[in-house]
Order: C-alpha cells, then sequence, then structure tokens
C-alpha cells in the first residue's frame, strides 16, 4: 500500500520546471537592428527608414562641415570617392575602423586620414542601435566623394 501511495505522489515531488513558463524563441537576426543609431536632432523620428535617413544625412553634413575647414593642396584633380568605416559601440561612441582610399588619394592627400580620424572622434555622442530593447554595435559605411581642382 505504502508503495503505490510513494509511486503515485512522485508526480506531485517532481524537480522538473514549470509547464506555465513561457519560452522564448531562439533565432535571433543579428544582421538587422530593431532601431538605427540615432542623432539628437533624429530622435523625434518614429518611423525606422525616416530615422535612418536623418542619421545618414546627419553624419553626412558633421564629417562634411570637418572636411571643410581643412585646405588640402594637390598636384592634379581629384574626384573619386573614399569608403569609410565606422563602428558605433553600445554606449553610442564613434570609432573609426578603416578608411578605403585608392593610390592616388594615398599618394595626393596623405594627411587625408588622420584628418579622418579627428574628424570621427569629434563626433558628438549618439544613441546607439537596438536589438530587442538592448544597445548594440553597428558599422556603417561612409562614402565621402573628394572633388578637388589644382
Amino acid at each position: 500500500m505504502f508503495i503505490l501511495i510513494y509511486c503515485t505522489s512522485c508526480d506531485y515531488l517532481s524537480f522538473t520546471k514549470s509547464k506555465n513558463q513561457h519560452v522564448l524563441d531562439t533565432v535571433i537576426d543579428f544582421t538587422s537592428v530593431d532601431t538605427y543609431p540615432s542623432f539628437t536632432v533624429c530622435d523625434s523620428i518614429i518611423e525606422k527608414q525616416a530615422k535612418f535617413t536623418c542619421f545618414k544625412n546627419t553624419i553626412h553634413k558633421k564629417i562634411g562641415e570637418q572636411l571643410n575647414q581643412h585646405t588640402f593642396k594637390i598636384q592634379d584633380s581629384i574626384n573619386e570617392t573614399i569608403y569609410v568605416d565606422v563602428l558605433i559601440d553600445a554606449k553610442g561612441n564613434f570609432i573609426l575602423d578603416s578608411i578605403h582610399s585608392t593610390e592616388n588619394i594615398k599618394n595626393q592627400l596623405p594627411a587625408l586620414d588622420s584628418v579622418l580620424a579627428i574628424t570621427v572622434d569629434n563626433l558628438p555622442r549618439v544613441f546607439a542601435a537596438n536589438k530587442r530593447g538592448v544597445p548594440v554595435a553597428t558599422k556603417y559605411r561612409l562614402p565621402i566623394l573628394i572633388q578637388l581642382k589644382e
């Protein structure tokens, strides 16, 4: 009789997890974010694509303003695009990742890399991108058109 009671009562003493717990889906798409990084001027925009466009326009404007303050001496006219990869960490800080330019630009504008590094360091802090409510680091490729005439 005790064995029968003991065997049937084991279900009540079970150490398994509660059946009422919610199961989180484990598939996370790391190639996209829920919200893009955002400057203060873009923070009031709600729509995702419009907010990204505002971010893109603001960063181009700020870097363009900084580059226009410098004077470069060249031998030949330049009309090329360089690419600057910028990492935005989870705290909203900008970090220069890499600069992709041609040999012509490297030869004629050797100081451009250091000017871009200073320019990226001087960018204001932004609101970091979010994935599921958690700030995450993102990478942004910034195309810069260099048009200089002798």
